[in-house]
């Protein structure tokens, strides 16, 4: 029997689960079509490819089929989208983590020489298109996955927010104000999945059920709006000051001392695209605007 690339892709999700019903989530399936197809995939080579019980593990086999799969549906990917650019007339798609997107769009569409599609979304979702090939580079401040090419945009710090009376507070007595110096129960915080949450709570070394408020705000102008009538603090980001400064007049912004908590921010792609010429212009226009 020929394998197949369905077969291919439940086997890797799989790989990357270690769980039937999560992969089968995953792929959008449900959990018996999902084990039958590998069941059918470990019966038309052969060879056992997992070894089944209370955990979930990969025989030697298996971890060679996940690697060589992975590649084959990288490839894959790059195909079709190679082919939807081409049928497009070259337009190329692009996704933006929501902390740098609407401070970042406005700055940059109108330096833009190529046609593009855009896409607002959180990290983890961004990278999915970028893996199975329906977008073509993504701007993220987070690592990039294994077979991905991250080309470094600009250096986004990050600036504590709060009521003047609130700063004032924190800031009596204090030379210095760093990251560690802070309530953890008057910070709050993005929702779950926004990495600039994770990040905030990285830098002040805290873990999200530290904090007694966590509010699962969408957006930073949400809780730029909060912080400004006093309830709690925040951080937001350098590229976000102009926007939610005159956009929240009662916020104040204080910037910590060095080193200055910050993340980078780039542009990623996978191997393939990163080598075509779009993408260094872009990366170029990116950085010009930021």
């Amino acid at each position: 029997m020929a394998l197949t690339i369905k077969q291919l892709s439940y086997f890797l999700a799989l790989t990357q689960e270690r769980h039937f019903g999560r992969a089968a989530a995953k792929v959008h399936v449900t959990q018996p079509a999902l084990s039958m197809q590998i069941r059918e995939m470990e019966e038309g080579l052969g060879m056992a490819l997992l070894e089944r019980g209370r955990d979930l593990r990969l025989t030697p086999a298996g971890r060679e089929v996940a690697a060589r799969a992975a590649r084959i549906l990288a490839d894959v990917a790059e195909i079709e989208a190679m082919a939807r650019r081409q049928s497009l007339g070259g337009r190329v798609n692009i996704g933006i983590i929501p902390t740098v997107a609407p401070y970042l769009l406005p700055r940059l569409l109108p330096r833009i020489t190529t046609e593009l599609r855009l896409r607002e979304a959180q990290t983890d979702a961004l990278l999915d298109g970028l893996e199975d090939g329906t977008l073509d580079a993504v701007v993220i401040a987070s690592p990039a996955r294994p077979g991905m090419v991250s080309h470094p945009l600009f250096i986004d710090r990050f600036l504590l927010a709060g009521s003047a009376p609130r700063l004032d507070a924190l800031a009596s007595g204090i030379e210095h104000l760093r990251p560690s110096a802070l309530d953890p129960d008057h910070l709050l915080l993005l929702d779950e999945g926004h990495c600039l949450a994770d990040q905030a709570l990285e830098v002040c070394g805290l873990d999200r059920r530290a904090t007694r408020v966590d509010l699962g705000a969408s957006s930073l102008s949400t809780l730029a709006g909060l912080v400004g009538q006093g309830y709690g603090l925040t951080f937001i980001p350098e590229i976000a000051m102009a926007v939610e400064s005159a956009a929240q007049p009662a916020m104040r912004l204080a910037r910590f001392a060095e080193p200055q908590p910050s993340r980078a921010v780039a542009l990623v792609g996978r191997e393939t695209t990163a080598a075509e010429p779009w993408f260094a212009t872009l990366a170029a226009q990116i950085k010009e605007s930021a």
